[in-house]
């Protein structure tokens, strides 16, 4: 029985497909699709595994055989895979949650051009969300280099190929034949190109030219996007001019990352994997952490207004604090980008900062009480703890007596501000009369 559809997807159409496997595929399909047998030595038939979930968290998806944009049924007998079904694969890896990478194990030597450049575009976008990589096991040629250059990172086995970026279109002319049997196919046809590539005719020189266009347009398609996934110059990937690339030389060309065995590969990529979660979790722990520490957050848990080193009513103030913008030590308070409440584990984790936080508070409100604004950020600079601050501004008020003609030991406690149930400043009250009663004594 003719396949004519395979005879049409074989001749006188560009494919990306290395020329010993076309002549395989040839010998295959000869008699089948009207022309002699050709004797050629076939290699097995693939299994066609499905997607592999390794421990790791890493999908392996087999691109073995020869690749097509549909397989009209035929892969189980053919050997051959689609982009179609390479695709879905990728798709349903990106939406497993237990997959956190993906790995193409590459054993072929390319196929059909349609449908290729779009699959590679595809696996590029699917590296943006998870890391996509390829290892030739032991063969990634035309197409399926095509494919495994679109991968963040590419390796091969010691034994392995790469490359044959190239395009490549046959017609058969089999008029001659056609004559000894005689034979003689009359076409009718409407349109100067209709009947181009008939096998029955010789190839005109308009056919000719027609199909070399193609092939050029193809082949510049190839090169660029080899360049652009690989990060290589445009004419250093035409430079190949379509050879095979093995071992050190592969790398050294560029069209490679590294040399490894299917299992040091596997390994090398959940390393890589692991050491991304070890990252995303310290990224996510200081993210947290800065959320405890955030205005709203402190204000949430202990009810306090969050103050800040230039949050201040006295214009000399802000002089005085704009001469210490670096931080002298952990108890000085700056301004945070406001972050969502963190959960409360998250809080007592930070209790030490809210407690650096709450004594610049309370010295704060302590240098306000004693009339002394301005001295906030002195002390805060400084590093004075809140006792400290506290005898420094008796000792201030003990020198100058005539600050208990401008603060008495009631103000303060009528500012909106300052609410009379506040510890702080009752205790600071408390402190400052008896200081004054014993000096009086």
């Amino acid at each position: 029985m003719q396949l004519a559809h395979l005879a049409s997807r074989l001749y006188g159409t560009p494919l990306l497909i290395a020329r010993p496997k076309l002549d395989i595929i040839l010998s295959v399909l000869g008699s089948r699709i009207g022309l002699p047998e050709v004797s050629a030595a076939l290699p097995p038939v693939p299994a066609r595994a499905p997607v592999q979930a390794a421990q790791q968290g890493i999908a392996i998806i087999p691109i073995h055989g020869t690749l097509v944009r549909r397989t009209i049924g035929l892969e189980a007998a053919s050997g051959l895979m689609s982009y179609a079904d390479i695709a879905a694969r990728i798709d349903a890896a990106i939406a497993d949650p237990q997959v956190q990478g993906i790995l193409l194990d590459m054993d072929s030597p390319g196929g059909e051009a349609g449908g290729v450049f779009e699959l590679a575009e595809r696996i590029r976008s699917a590296s943006s969300v998870k890391p996509v990589w390829a290892h030739a096991n032991d063969a990634a040629y035309s197409a399926a280099y095509a494919i495994a250059s679109a991968a963040t990172r590419l390796t091969l086995s010691q034994t392995a190929g790469v490359g044959s970026i190239g395009v490549i279109a046959l017609h058969v002319d089999q008029s001659v034949r056609d004559a000894k049997e005689g034979l003689h196919y009359t076409a009718i046809f409407a349109g100067h190109h209709k009947n181009d590539f008939s096998p029955h005719e010789p190839l005109s020189p308009q056919a000719a030219t027609s199909l070399q266009t193609e092939v050029n347009r193809l082949y510049e398609l190839f090169v660029t996007q080899v360049a652009s996934m690989r990060g290589m110059d445009i004419e250093a990937v035409r430079a190949t001019e379509a050879g095979l690339y093995f071992g050190d030389e592969a790398i050294s060309a560029g069209l490679a990352d590294a040399i490894g065995s299917f299992d040091q590969v596997l390994a090398e990529f959940s390393e890589s994997l692991s050491a991304e979660r070890r990252l995303v979790q310290t990224n996510s722990k200081s993210q947290r952490r800065a959320t405890v520490n955030s205005p709203n957050v402190i204000q949430q848990q202990t009810g306090i207004p969050h103050m800040t080193r230039h949050e201040h009513t006295d214009p000399k103030t802000d002089d005085l604090a704009a001469t210490h913008d670096e931080p002298a030590n952990e108890t000085e308070v700056t301004e945070p980008t406001p972050q969502a409440p963190a959960p409360a584990a998250s809080v007592s984790a930070s209790s030490a900062a809210m407690k650096g936080r709450g004594e610049a508070q309370a010295i704060a409100e302590l240098c306000l009480i004693a009339g002394n604004p301005q001295r906030t950020a002195e002390f805060l600079a400084s590093g004075m703890s809140e006792a400290q601050v506290r005898q420094a501004l008796l000792n201030a008020r003990a020198e100058q007596p005539d600050i208990s003609s401008r603060i008495t030991a009631d103000a303060g406690t009528q500012s909106t501000a300052q609410p009379e149930s506040s510890p702080v400043v009752a205790a600071a009250k408390k402190l400052s009369t008896s200081h004054t009663l014993s000096k009086g004594a």
